[in-house]
């Protein structure tokens, strides 16, 4: 709503005079004529604190106010992308339409905000680099040396500007503003560049168009008990020093700031108190809008922006939904209990896409979501002399279970154990889903159990299995590791119209979902575990690349090829974490019509959340 036509920008664009601005480093730089609004998002003190959900929840308050709002993260590590890095590094990679590999708090911009967005929306050191060194290859900077300042920074700014005019919104509008979050913290060496080139950009962009929140730690010593202000002081005093000044600053607490700490910090910091907000811990992170929302963030970010006095922007950001949501997680007591079988089980950050899904599907179904981490290894025949304890306690926690998640994976480490997982909940009529790695080992388990196959396996496991299930796709890449698997949304055809899957989804002909893996089900054996009971009624447009597995005769037991996680929303829960979830309550109360109710109501509920 704040952006001017095309062709009055254009115009405009073309009216301005051909003036410039003298830097004593660089010369001339032409003014920038500027649409577009940037809230960018800093750390200081220590990593960890929250700016991911904390620019997401900027985000939504934004966009309740009636804006269009886009979102960069920018990582200033090496890599290229997330899709090489081990979860116990850098928790789960998350998958774009696009097939992009990207840092996972690009999840939570896209489940808050409900957008699409691209791999161009995560900026890393390795890719700006590589785009400068692919220019200075091609003799784009004309004979020049090539220096950090100012091609990296150039490079960095240049591409902020591209990326943040890319619509996000189903639309083919941009976007009104667009919230930017730093990775890491303020200080740290690998982030020099970025900052140096945020700063130039500030200027670049100028006064009314540039709005920095910087997110600091404010903590407790027990000893003392007073809540302390000089490790933000600290902070902003480095973040001062390399040419940036926050416009408000967002504390971290345990509790509630106290007043007079808000006027020190105030003080020390030359930030107004009206521009202090507190994020102080809160029982579910859908809370943090609500938060933001009532300290007036959102007036303070609209004044910096020069959007306040407007006239278009409501005073009151429309967050109803928001508090209702929150509200309910808060009242949920009646549990759902899924057993999450995986080999990342001691870093929730692995699975935290998934964890969201089956969040998303529960709170809709009015059900507290407890889910018992069940480390794949520990079910093992290995652990019961090695490891006693945890193969008792890992069992316990399976059987104890409702429902059973096997989730994605790559390595054989844990395999053995989530097959057993997966035979357990087949066997004893458990509400399964397999997803990925998790349908591959139900193919698994299946062929070796039901068809007394007892070599079956995975080429990834065993590359001179007898019985290869599940094979190598021919297209892949076996010497490069990076972006060579089957990236990206991928459409799926239902092959049998009344399966329980087709039903979870509507009755669709068919979906999209995004896809991460190397791996598929082996197209000729298709037909030998059709004949034995096993039915493939999800494949790719070709037929031949099996994308949803289903048992006909147990209550759930679905596995797919896909990542359904990726697309999950507050509000609008994936279909299939819906089923499990749904099958899972029913289950408990009359389970001889378990899925028969589980399937109409779990329709409606996703009737209702895809309504306007």
């Amino acid at each position: 709503p704040f952006s001017e036509p095309p062709k009055k920008a254009a115009a405009a664009r073309a009216s301005q005079p051909a003036s410039a601005v003298t830097d004593r480093r660089f010369g001339k730089l032409p003014r920038v004529y500027v649409d577009m609004k940037y809230v960018l998002v800093t750390g200081g003190v220590v990593s960890g604190l929250g700016k991911g959900v904390t620019a997401s929840s900027i985000g939504v308050l934004l966009k309740a106010c009636g804006l269009r709002v886009t979102s960069i993260k920018i990582d200033p590590y090496l890599n290229t992308d997330a899709g090489t890095m081990s979860p116990f590094e850098h928790g789960e990679v998350f998958v774009l339409d696009d097939g992009g590999e990207v840092d996972l708090d690009l999840g939570n911009y896209e489940r808050f905000l409900d957008i699409k967005l691209t791999r161009d929306n995560n900026i890393t050191t390795g890719k700006i680099y590589q785009a400068v060194i692919n220019k200075e290859r091609k003799g784009d900077y004309l004979g020049k040396t090539v220096q950090v300042v100012p091609h990296i920074t150039d490079e960095i700014q240049d591409w902020i500007e591209r990326v943040a005019m890319n619509p996000v919104d189903g639309t083919d509008k941009p976007a009104d503003v667009c919230v930017i979050e730093l990775g890491g913290t303020i200080g740290d060496i690998e982030s020099m560049p970025f900052i140096e080139a945020l700063g130039q950009f500030s200027y670049r962009v100028g006064p009314g168009n540039f709005c920095l929140v910087h997110v600091s730690l404010v903590p407790v010593l027990t000893v003392v008990g007073e809540q302390k202000t000089k490790p933000t002081q600290h902070s902003v005093r480095g973040l001062r020093g390399l040419g940036l000044m926050p416009d408000i600053l967002a504390c971290r607490s345990t509790q509630p700031l106290e007043e007079n700490v808000k006027l020190k910090l105030s003080q020390f910091c030359q930030v107004p108190v009206s521009n202090i907000v507190n994020l102080h811990d809160v029982t579910n992170i859908w809370h943090i809008p609500l938060l933001l929302r009532d300290q007036r963030a959102h007036e303070a970010i609209l004044k910096v922006l020069g959007l306040w006095c407007v006239g278009k922007v409501p005073q009151e950001p429309k967050l109803s939904e928001w508090t209702e949501r929150a509200s309910r997680f808060d009242k949920l007591k009646s549990p759902v209990r899924i057993a999450m079988v995986g080999k990342y089980t001691g870093i929730s950050d692995s699975y935290l896409s998934i964890l969201k899904a089956l969040l998303h599907a529960s709170v809709a179904l009015d059900r507290k979501l407890v889910v018992d981490w069940v480390p794949s290894c520990d079910l093992e025949d290995s652990a019961a002399v090695e490891t006693p304890d945890a193969y008792e306690k890992a069992w316990g926690l399976l059987k104890g279970a409702n429902g059973v998640l096997v989730p994605g994976g790559f390595g054989d480490r844990g395999v053995q154990g989530k097959i057993l997982a997966a035979k357990h909940a087949r066997e004893n009529n458990v509400p399964y889903l397999g997803i990925c790695l998790g349908m591959q080992i139900a193919v698994i388990e299946y062929a070796r159990s039901v068809m007394k196959l007892r070599d079956a396996n995975s080429t990834e496991f065993d590359p001179a299995a007898k019985t290869p299930c599940v094979i190598f796709m021919p297209e892949g890449s076996k010497t490069h590791m990076g972006a060579t698997m089957r990236l990206g949304s991928r459409r799926t055809f239902f092959q049998v119209n009344n399966c329980k899957s087709a039903k979870l989804y509507a009755n669709a002909n068919y979906v999209d979902e995004r896809h991460r893996h190397r791996y598929e089900v082996n197209p000729d054996m298709v037909s030998e575990f059709e004949k034995a009971g096993l039915s493939f009624v999800g494949r790719d447009e070709s037929g031949r690349r099996m994308e949803i597995i289903e048992l006909p005769t147990h209550k759930f037991f679905v596995g797919t090829q896909f990542h359904p996680e990726f697309n999950s929303r507050p509000g609008k829960p994936s279909p299939l974490f819906l089923g499990i979830d749904r099958c899972v309550v029913w289950t408990a109360r009359a389970p001889a019509s378990a899925y028969f109710r589980c399937c109409q109501l779990t329709d409606q509920v996703h009737r209702r959340s895809r309504s306007p």
